[in-house]
This record gives C-alpha cells, structure tokens and sequence, in this order.
C-alpha cells in the first residue's frame, strides 16, 4: 500500500498516543473516536479480520476537534468517529474534513443522514426514550408532556447542556421556537424529581430506587443494561422500568446519530473510506445493531430483539441539518432557565 509515515502504533486510553513515531507502516489506518471502546471494538476487529488492514485507534472522552487541529497538517488521523450530528457539523465548520464521493456509501445511508458534499455519513442511530417504572400505567407520551403538572417532582434526566439533551431541546426549538421551548424548559425544570445531571443509565437506577417515575435517556442504553453487558446492577436497573418511544404532538421520535469523516489531511485516505464503506456494509450494520443496541441506518438490516419490542420507530421528520441550526440557541436556554442549578 502506497503508505509511508511515521503513524502512532495501536492506541488504548484516554487521548494519550504510545510509541509516536517509531514505524513505518503500510495497509494501517488511524482512527480517532469518541466513541467507548466496547461499541466500537467489533467492529475494528471485523474490518481488519476482513481487509488485513491495522486500525490504530485514539479512544477520546472529549476534545476531538481541538486534537485535530492542534495537531495541523501533520496530523496523523485519518477517520474521525463521534456521536451526534452536532459534533459532525463542528468538524465540518472548522474545516478537519474533506469531501468523499462514494457510491457505496450514498446507497446505503439515506441523504437526512449524511453530508449533501460527503463530509460526513451517520452510521447509526439511536432514539431519545422515555424511561418509565415498569408499574405505571403509561401507554403512550410526548415530549410536550414532560412539562406537564402531573409529573412534577417525578422526571430524571441528565444535564441539559449534554449533547444528547442539546440536540433534543434544538429539536422542540425547531418545532416550537425559542420562546416555546424556553416555557417548556422551564416547566421540565420544575418538575425534575433530582438536580439534572449523571448519565442515561442513571435514569433507570433511580426509577428503580425510587427518586423518580420517568426519565429521559437513550435507546441503547437498556440494551447494554438488560443484556447483561453492564454487570448484574445494571441488568436490574433494566428491570425496573419499561420503555415508550414518545414523539413530538406534531412529529416523531427525536433521534441523534453516530458518523464519521475523513480527515482533512488524512495520509490513509483510501483506507480510511474503505473503512467507512465496511462501517455501512450489512455486515457492519449487523453488528451495530447487536453489539451496540443501536438503530442501523441502512435499510433491510433488523435491530436486536431488545430494541425491537419498544415497537415502531416513527422517526422525525425535521431534518439533522436544521435542528443543528438551533443547538447554540438551546445550550444558552438551558443556561437561562438554570437547567442544572
């Protein structure tokens, strides 16, 4: 492979490389992810079991694009892997990726899913739920109803400045405006059973603990909890609560997205976007779908069984690019009603 460059060898960690320049390799590709590495390591080790191509992967909680580009020209990352469109969109506007033309890629993930000039593709996706005790008697919701005076004192959710909940709060501002969202946020606020904050998973801890009756959170998460790949505690934390695709009174569920770009100055370019088509292939949908618990975003590919009995996806309908539009107004709202005080 016309590869020669000094490259940083395997990576484990938290954003710290090991051996830098010390080989020259051929047939590698340097990954860089925010990804956790249990979700992303299947299908790492199916791609380089396939093709015999090394990945060598940067696993970072936080600070990819400031890596990138601190790092410049001579930057050594090829794919750059993240969650939620947002962060997708930051790499594009700051300028650390460039334009893929491939076939493989635009027939199999849907245009709302990718980048119009191919700088970046989601690979999968994941819904924002409602996690609720297993015993209430709770059929159907909205997101609407989270403000709703019945739940007060009884709502779960992690920060309002995480990602997660930016892209959701970015969404009702699409629907609703700002001056809605920001009366709903307030009402959300109010009826928050615990200060807003820790993880998804936690949302169903305390519904089991009894602190709140519902709560906010990822799909995925209840399949790494019921599957037992969390440990026994989380296995009874999903237990303790069942799961409702809630929508918009006017729309559909709000979904986010994992993806990835090739980087700007990416020295295995054509690694890399092999690897992005293997990332989009059946096979590596499949195991998206079975490893991570997550929504495969080619068509014809099922989701796992525990993901499947939350029953149809409706997804909705307003476009990533747009509600990535109003993800900054949704941070200051959150700031301004004291989401987290």
């Amino acid at each position: 492979m016309p590869i020669n460059r000094v490259v940083p060898s395997v990576i484990l960690g938290l954003g710290l490389f090991i051996g830098l320049g010390t080989a020259v390799i051929a047939a590698e590709l340097n990954l860089y992810t925010t990804r956790e590495p249990g979700l992303i390591k299947p299908l790492i080790e199916s791609f380089e079991a396939s093709t015999g191509t090394k990945i060598n992967a940067l696993y970072l909680k936080d600070g990819l694009a400031e890596r990138v580009a601190s790092e410049g020209t001579g930057s050594p990352a090829d794919v750059l892997m993240t969650v939620d469109f947002g962060r997708l969109i930051d790499l594009v506007e700051k300028g650390l990726t460039q334009k893929v033309k491939s076939e493989a890629l635009e027939s199999a993930i849907p245009p709302q899913l990718r980048d119009a000039d191919g700088n970046w593709f989601a690979l999968s996706s994941r819904a924002r739920v409602l996690y609720a005790a297993k015993d209430l008697d709770l059929k159907s919701f909205n997101y609407e109803d989270l403000a709703a005076p019945e739940w007060k004192g009884k709502v779960c959710i992690r920060s309002g400045q995480h990602p997660y909940n930016t892209a959701l709060f970015a969404d009702y501002i699409a629907h609703y405006g700002v001056e809605k969202t920001q009366a709903w946020l307030e009402g959300v606020k109010a009826n928050l059973a615990r200060k807003a904050g820790g993880g998804d998973r936690d949302v169903a801890r305390d519904i089991m603990a009894g602190i709140c009756e519902i709560g906010i959170a990822n799909s995925y998460y209840v399949g790494l909890m019921a599957s037992g790949k969390g440990g026994p505690d989380q296995e009874q934390w999903a237990q303790a609560i069942k799961v409702i695709l809630p929508t918009f009174k006017d729309g559909g569920t709000q979904v986010n997205v994992s993806g990835a770009s090739i980087a700007k100055h990416a020295p295995n370019k054509a690694e890399g976007i092999a690897f992005l088509e293997y990332l989009a292939s059946p096979e590596a949908q499949k195991i998206y779908a079975e490893a991570g618990y997550e929504y495969p975003v080619r068509a014809g590919v099922a989701v796992d069984p525990i993901i499947a009995a939350f029953g149809e996806l409706k997804v909705d309908d307003k476009p990533l690019v747009e509600i990535a539009g109003f993800r900054k107004e949704a941070s200051e709202l959150a700031e301004k009603v004291g989401f987290d005080n």
